[in-house]
Order: structure tokens, then sequence, then C-alpha cells
């Protein structure tokens, strides 16, 4: 015997599949995504080309000048491709979250649903698996275009290491996702006018994907100079940590307001495991993991806050409920 759970997955996820905006959607943020590694692949390879280029020019001129070829982090390619799924991507579930439960509000069908005996906690449940699994199969896809696109077009491939890094970042990505569906679809259910969940949905996105996050940068006076600040007054490591111990505080208040953004934590952890930040590039899986067990646990965390929000609070009665 099916339960109601199965049933309204199995549902969502053949209507997921004939919804031409959603397909539309997320074929929108595949593109952009791929798109940006595609074209940080193909800088790094024009950087290559250049080097060549110069020496060979060198050479020819009889001199002989010791240069450093640009050293190639694949991984560190996919910066641009997080910095898109954690802005655009967010976006995109809040609005596929609103329409999960705008849908039957708007065709009036809700009552002939729950003439049935049916509960609100099955017909989310059932409506947030369908979507958890359309995002895994598209972060699942996602991330083995964005690999050989790395591969491919930089010319080198990648490790067990980076591959396993890799996943665990695209892991993240879909963790990210599912949340921001979930809450949509909470606060759509709640709410006594869709519209009102629209536009809180948008505020709280706002708030918390640009604003908060964006605050935390302006006060970091190391992102104030291109490459950093201390990189360009040539101040080394010791000197700089020596510097900042007299901002402590200032860096804590600083590094608090960033941590009250679930997507700083998804972005702090992503970053991590792939080598964006020098500070984890080239490092062991060991010693990302210990040092982001934090931001982990923050973006799981808000996972399980979404997703228990949305099955036990979006009732029968909210859902039923006229503005």
């Amino acid at each position: 015997m099916n339960s109601p759970t199965l049933v309204f997955f199995r549902k969502e996820l053949r209507d997921a599949l004939r919804n031409r905006l959603l397909l539309l959607l997320i074929a929108g943020l595949g593109l952009i995504v791929v798109l940006s590694v595609v074209v940080a692949a193909a800088g790094f390879h024009a950087k290559v080309v250049d080097y060549q280029n110069y020496v060979q020019a060198m050479q020819k001129a009889g001199m002989a000048e010791n240069v450093t070829a640009p050293q190639l982090f694949p991984l560190q390619l996919l910066r641009g491709a997080i910095e898109y799924l954690e802005i655009v991507g967010s976006i995109v579930a809040i609005i596929i979250g609103y329409g999960l439960a705008a849908k039957e509000k708007n065709r009036g069908t809700l009552r002939l649903l729950f003439s049935r005996p049916v509960g609100g906690s099955s017909m989310a449940a059932g409506k947030l698996l369908s979507m958890a699994v359309v995002w895994l199969a598209v972060i699942a896809v996602l991330g083995a275009i964005m690999g050989a696109s790395v591969s491919l077009i930089g010319g080198i491939s990648l490790s067990s290491v980076e591959v396993a890094k890799l996943t665990i970042t695209f892991a993240f990505s879909w963790i990210y996702l599912v949340m921001w569906t979930a809450f949509s679809y909470w606060l759509a259910g709640r709410s006594r006018r869709l519209s009102t969940a629209l536009v809180i949905g948008l505020i709280v996105w706002l708030v918390v994907v640009l604003v908060i996050p964006q605050i935390g940068d302006t006060m970091d006076p190391d992102n104030q100079v291109p490459g950093g600040l201390f990189k360009s007054l040539q101040v080394d490591k010791p000197h700089e940590q020596a510097v900042m111990a007299h901002f402590s505080g200032y860096e804590t208040t600083r590094n608090y307001l960033e941590e009250t953004s679930i997507s700083k934590h998804y972005e702090r952890a992503s970053f991590a495991y792939l080598g964006a930040k020098d500070k984890y590039n080239q490092q062991p899986l060991g010693l990302i993991s210990r040092d982001m067990w934090a931001n982990v646990t923050w973006l799981v965390g808000g996972l399980a806050a979404a997703v228990g929000l949305a099955v036990t609070q979006t009732k029968k009665r909210y859902l039923l409920r006229k503005a």
C-alpha cells in the first residue's frame, strides 16, 4: 500500500519533469554556473599560452630569464560557480519552494486533496522529497560538466582527492538549495496571502545572502585592496597577525556578524574544500574538515530546521485558510 507521502512524491516528480518554467529556471542556473567555469578555465589557458609565447620570445632573443610558470589548481576555477549557486541558486530555490505550496492553492484543489486521509505533513514531505531528488540530479549533472570542463579546457585531470573535495562541495550545494526550497515552502504554506510569503522570502534572501555577507566583507580591511591589503604592502604573515591582534575585538564582531548568515557558512565550507582560499589550497581533507566542522554543522542544522518547519508546521488548517 502506498503511503500519502510517496503518492505526493511521485506526483510532484512527474509535475516537475513537465513544468517548463521549472526546467527553464534550472537550465538557466546550470548555464550560468557552467559558463563561469568555462570562462575561468579559458582564462587560465590564456595565461599559459601567454607564458609559453613569452618564454619562446625570450629564447629567440637569447635571453635566459627565469619566469615562474602559472600554476593551475583546478578546483579554484570553481569559485565563481559556487558564488552563483550561493546567490542565484538560492533565489531559484525560493521560487521553486513557493511554487510547490502555491500550486494547489491557486488551482483550488486543496479541499479535494484533503477530502482523502492525508495531512499537510504528508504533502510537505512528499513535495520536498521530490525536489530533493530533482536538486540531487541537477547537482550531479552540474558537477560532472564542471569537472569535465576543468579537465578539458584547463588541460589537467582531477586527482582522486580533488574529486572527493568536489563531491563534498556539491553535497554542501545540495543541502543549501534544498534548505531554501523547504524554507520557502514553509513560508508559503503558513502565510494567509501567497504574495506576502513571496515578499518575506525575498527579503530574507536579500538580508541573508547579500546584505550581511557584504557588510562582513566591507568590514574586512584586507578586502579593500585588490589582492589583499597586507600583500600590497608586502607585509608577511607574522606581522599581519601581529597587526590584527590589536583589532581582535573588531575582528570578532565582524566574524560573528558573518556567522548570522547561513550563506556565509556555505561559502566558507565550499571555498575551503575547493582551496579558493590559499590557506586551504592543497591541504588534506582531515585538516579542512576539522577547521570547517562548525560551518558544516550550521549548514546541516539549517537544512534540518527548514525541513522540520515545512513538515511539522505546514498543517492542513494553514493551507486551507483564506485571506
